[in-house]
This record gives structure tokens, sequence and C-alpha cells, in this order.
């Protein structure tokens, strides 16, 4: 790097301007606005690719006469793939020093499976295309996270990861309801040629990050100018028992809400034929502008609160939502209940990365360690569609959901025992304070 960076315990704690606020700073620590904005783009564009592949693959299997069980399967594979490809992307990520290239190797292959889905709706195409796509999306969250935190360092980061959120989310609302419009009005196999379109500006975006930007120590969560050989040990970081503690929370939560969505598809398909793809749709743009209005706020308040007690509100909503899934069949009282998921995903997607910034900080292994539980996360989101989908099977939805309540209220009993606070207390927060 050719310019200098001030480390958290210097007292100085550099904020992002809000969108639409003068970016100018003479700090010649601020990164370019060029790239700031490339990182902003790129999370609104890249969540257009990803949403295309989600939650509507269900609805779109299910309709050209995949039962649910084979549409769990289909889902699974994709886990399995990224569960697989997602430690060693991690790894990949705090080792390479270009994190744009392997960003840019992902969004090409998701667009490739994405066609691949659209052109051939059959078993063997699909499953090949699941886990290009599940392998390939492994790297995004590893290597955004890498050039976020290379960018802005620790101090900034709390922040930093609730305006990727905002942005992100952001994007999931306009890709939700162009492809639910693309889908009623033209064809659900257009929602795939969306996602192909969407790739290009997503590049696009990409280009913008200056790699001379992203300080290559802090993106992989080692001290700035600290040598491989002083990180801590791989082993020595699988021994720190709140990063333990938080992996088996992490993974509870991601088992009881990853199926949640998909079978709501589901339950939506039966019966409504076309009108399946609006009300997904509408489900998606709930979630996704609670998201967009409460990412920011719980990056903010992640710094000054700690992160437990926004955690603790994450799980809290998640048991509550599957009972109401349980006990209602009203469609339009299914979509207002993902206003509790915008919530739980909202405050979960942002603080659970800073947990592991916390726990990880000055290791060298930020993104192994991030890869690693996204990868035990995945091993539970994939069980999740397959167990629930076999409950929901043989016993119906109501089965189905009560059982991923049941779990969720076991992970919120984990977080509230067992799970320590990691971050910046109020106190030390309001000690250092933020310039304008």
């Amino acid at each position: 790097m050719n310019h200098p960076r001030k480390r958290e315990n210097e007292h100085l704690v550099v904020t992002e301007p809000l969108i639409g606020t003068s970016t100018a700073d003479t700090n010649d620590q601020s990164p370019a606005r060029k790239t700031r904005r490339g990182l902003d783009w790129l999370n609104f564009f890249l969540a257009d690719v990803q949403t295309g592949v989600g939650p509507f693959l269900a609805i779109y299997l299910a309709k050209t006469g995949w039962n649910e069980q084979a549409v769990g399967v289909a889902l699974t594979v994709g886990g399995i793939a990224g569960i697989v490809a997602q430690t060693p992307a991690g790894a990949l990520v705090d080792r390479a020093h270009s994190k744009r290239a392997l960003i840019a190797l992902g969004v090409i292959a998701l667009a490739v499976g994405a066609l691949m889905i659209a052109i051939f709706p059959k078993l063997w195409p699909v499953m090949t295309a699941q886990i290009l796509i599940g392998g390939s999306s492994s790297i995004f969250i590893p290597a955004i996270c890498a050039i976020s935190l290379g960018v802005v360092g620790h101090a900034s980061f709390d922040r930093r990861q609730g305006r990727n959120q905002t942005f992100n989310a952001a994007g999931n609302v306009v890709a939700a309801v162009s492809m639910g419009l693309i889908a009623f009005l033209l064809s659900d196999r257009g929602i795939f040629l969306f996602v192909i379109a969407f790739a290009i500006p997503t590049l696009s975006a990409l280009a913008m990050i200056r790699p001379e930007d992203v300080d290559y120590d802090l993106a992989r969560g080692a001290e700035t100018q600290t040598s491989a050989s002083t990180t801590a040990s791989v082993v020595g970081l699988l021994k720190e028992r709140p990063l333990v503690i938080f992996l088996i929370c992490a993974v509870m939560f991601h088992f009881a809400n990853a199926a949640m969505l998909p079978l709501l598809g589901e339950k939506l398909a039966n019966g409504h034929g076309r009108t399946s793809m609006m009300f997904m749709s509408a489900c998606v743009v709930t979630t996704q502008l609670v998201i967009t209005l409460i990412a920011s706020w719980s990056g903010k308040k992640a710094g000054q609160w700690g992160r437990k007690p926004l955690l603790l509100v994450a799980f809290i909503v998640l048991p509550i939502r599957g009972l109401l899934y349980a006990f209602t069949d009203n469609a339009t009282s299914l979509i207002a209940i993902q206003v509790l998921d915008g919530i739980g995903a909202g405050i979960f997607g942002v603080v659970s990365v800073l947990v592991i910034a916390d726990l990880t900080q000055g290791s060298g292994h930020f993104n192994l360690a991030l890869g690693a539980i996204t990868t035990a996360v995945g091993i539970g989101a994939s069980l999740s569609q397959v167990i629930a989908g076999s409950l929901v099977h043989h016993l119906g939805y109501r089965t189905g959901f009560l059982f991923l309540a049941a779990v969720a209220l076991t992970a919120l009993g984990a977080v509230y025992f067992f799970m320590p606070e990691t971050g910046r207390t109020a106190r030390f927060q309001r000690e250092i304070p933020c310039p304008p």
C-alpha cells in the first residue's frame, strides 16, 4: 500500500458518508469515491443476479412438475456444492490479492448456470447448474467482506457492512419486482434470462473498485503491515470458544430459516397458477424493503450497543414467523409476515459478519473463518431443505413450519445463555466520537 492506515486502537473512527451526501474528505485514509461507489453498486447488482436463482427457483421447478421432495433435493444439491467450496473459497480470498477477479469468475459461472436452468429444466441439467451456481456463489460473501474490510478497516467496518446490506437489499427489491412482472407478463423462464442480463452491470460495478484502495492485510483480518508469519494459526482459531458458540447458533438459525421461504413459495404455488410468482415477488419485496430500512441502522447500533442485543432481536423473530406461517393460509397475511423475515435477516446479515471480524481480528484468517462458518451454516440450510421438505410432503405444511419454529426457539436460547458480547460497548463508543 502506498498510504498508511490508522488502526482502531489509535482512537480514530472513520464513518462513511450517507447516500447522497458529499464524499469529499481531506483524510488521506478515506478510500476513493469511485471505490466506495463501486462497492455500493456491486452489492446492488449482485443481489439482482443472485435473487433469480434463489426463492424463485422453487416455484419454477414446482410449476414444471417437480414435487416437494424433488425441489428440496435440487435446492440441496446447490447447497452442498456451496458447502464443499465455501471454506476453500474463504482461504483463497485470504491469500489472493485480486479479490475482484474471483468475484468476476463467480458472476460469469452463475450466469451460465442460470442459462442452463432456463433452457433445460430437467433433472440432470438443473443439478449440474445448481452445482455450478452453488460453487461459484461461495466466493461472493468472503470476497465482498474482504474488500470492504480492506477499504475501511475495523473501525468503520460495522457501518460499511450495514451499507453493503442496504444496497444488497435494495437490489433484491428491484430484482423481485422485475422478476415477478416478467414471470406474470412473459414467462417464468424469463427470470433466468434477467439474471444473465444483469451480470453485465455487475461486472461494470466491480471494475469501479480500485485495487490500490484495498489493504491486503486488513482484508484478511491481519493488522496492516503484519507478515503472515505472525498471524494466528488456524488450529488456534478453532479453539476459540466464542467462535464455536457463534458457529452453533448460526447453524441453528439458518437451519430454521432456510426452508421457510421456499416452502412458502410452494404453498403459494398450490392453486394460484400464474399469480404465484407475483405472490413470491411480493414476499421477497417485503423482506428486502425491511432489510433496506434496517441494515444501516443495524450497522450503526452494533457499534454503539454491541452485537448481542441485536442478535437476540434477530433470533426472537424467527420462531414467531414459523408459528404464524403454520397457522395462516391467507396469501395477504403470509406476505405481511415477511416483515419479520426482513427484521431477522437484516440484523443477522450485518451483525454475523461483524462478530466474525471481532473474533478473528489480528489473526489473518478472517475470510477463512467466515468461509468455515458459512460452510457449517450451509450444511444446516441444506438439511433444512431436505428435512422440512420431507415433513411437508408426508405430514403437511403446518408440521413443517412448527418443526422449524421449534429449532428457531432452541437457537434463541443458545444465544441468550451462551453467546458472549464481542463488540465495542456503548460507553467506549461514546468516548471515541466519530467525526462528522
